[in-house]
């Protein structure tokens, strides 16, 4: 019998949604019978962004801005459904992990706060199926950052008994895990993913991304201005640590870019192709013990650019795409979602105390019938 869940990831990449309907029925892991992505619009992509700052009329724009995002939801539910020929009453439950706009945890009052824009209940009723949603607002609560929350499922696909391996999801922000063989785990946010070379390509390609890292390819990292860019004091914090646009926003990048006036558009874009190479490659080195083998998925893995300079700060490890590891890149953190969703359904509680710093092991995710 299939054990359906659907689940859709919108990251800080914020350039659309990504969705899978993945059956856990098989003892292996997770089968993937279909994919979908679907892109925003520009005028609700632009809206997502300003929201990350303080703004006027904050509270208004984000129900609506959250309106909206569930309609994407409910398009790429609709076409993950009819690419598979399935109904709506055979799948258990959708995992939607909404779209980060603010991530402050343990600030302020010790406690902190994440927000992932999301109206659940009007997912549940475009869909006709039961939503799990608000996954990291429950780890905040006990102590955690909240984020990252797919090493966990990382373990359950990825983990080898006999090696020690990396996962590294390069979206907006990247994060790493690390797969010990005794089973245990650690994982943490690296810092910058693709939220700075998606911001220069968008500004001097006018393309959402580099395609290939062919632009970055065509430049020389600038060595004083990567080694400003890695004197952040966040990329010496120990885990467990997770970060976002918050810090990483445009007005970060363009107080370190204002010396360089002059730099060449591809030299900045292979500068800051390197800092995430640079940056991810180090907290690879760092771990102990130190993975043989690194599987990277997110949209990352397709800029060939930034595989070759993770390769070539990681001489002693095999760097592969995890497509070559039976999931591809653009699945892995959807497929995470609808394997949490089946979690939270079951009642089944998850101990990330190694990746988020939370007190203990706890359930993850709101439940919203359909």
């Amino acid at each position: 019998m299939r054990d359906l869940f659907i689940g859709l990831m919108s990251g800080t990449s914020m350039d659309g949604v990504d969705g899978v309907l993945a059956d856990f029925s098989s003892p292996t892991g997770v089968n993937v019978l279909a994919h979908a992505t679907e892109g925003f619009e520009a005028s609700l992509r632009s809206e997502l962004f300003a929201l990350n700052t303080p703004g006027d009329n904050e509270l208004h724009r984000a129900w609506l801005a959250g309106n909206a995002l569930m309609r994407v939801y409910a398009a790429v539910v609709g076409q993950l459904l009819t690419t598979a020929g399935i109904s709506a009453d055979q799948v258990t439950a959708i995992g939607a992990h909404g779209q980060t706009v603010r991530h402050r945890p343990r600030l302020y009052d010790g406690t902190g706060y994440t927000i992932q824009l999301a109206q659940p209940a009007l997912l549940a009723e475009l869909t006709r199926i039961r939503v799990v949603a608000d996954f990291r607002s429950r780890d905040v609560a006990a102590g955690g950052q909240g984020a990252p929350l797919a090493p966990v499922f990382h373990r359950a696909v990825f983990g080898q008994a006999d090696d020690c391996v990396g996962v590294l999801n390069v979206g907006g922000i990247s994060n790493l895990t690390l797969l010990r063989p005794d089973g245990s785990f650690l994982g943490f946010d690296c810092g910058p993913g693709n939220v700075f070379m998606d911001l220069w390509a968008s500004r001097h390609l006018g393309t959402p991304y580099d395609a290939d890292g062919a632009f970055a390819a065509r430049g020389r990292a600038i060595e004083p201005l990567l080694q400003s860019l890695l004197s952040e004091p966040y990329f010496r914090e120990q885990p467990p640590k997770s970060t976002g646009r918050d810090l990483f926003d445009p007005a970060w990048l363009e107080h370190r870019l204002a010396p360089y006036g002059d730099a060449t558009p591809e030299d900045i874009q292979a500068t800051l192709t390197e800092l995430t190479a640079a940056a991810c490659a180090a907290d690879a080195r760092a771990s102990r013990p130190s993975p043989s083998r690194l599987i990277v998925c997110g949209g990352g893995a397709l800029n060939r650019h930034l595989m070759q300079r993770l390769q070539a700060h990681l001489p002693g490890v095999e760097v592969i795409s995890s497509a070559e590891a039976g999931l591809p890149p653009l699945q892995v953190e959807a497929a995470a979602f609808a394997w949490l969703a089946k979690k939270a359904v079951r009642n089944e509680a998850l101990d990330l105390q190694s990746t988020t710093g939370a007190r203990g092991a706890r359930v993850l995710g709101g439940i919203y019938p359909a």
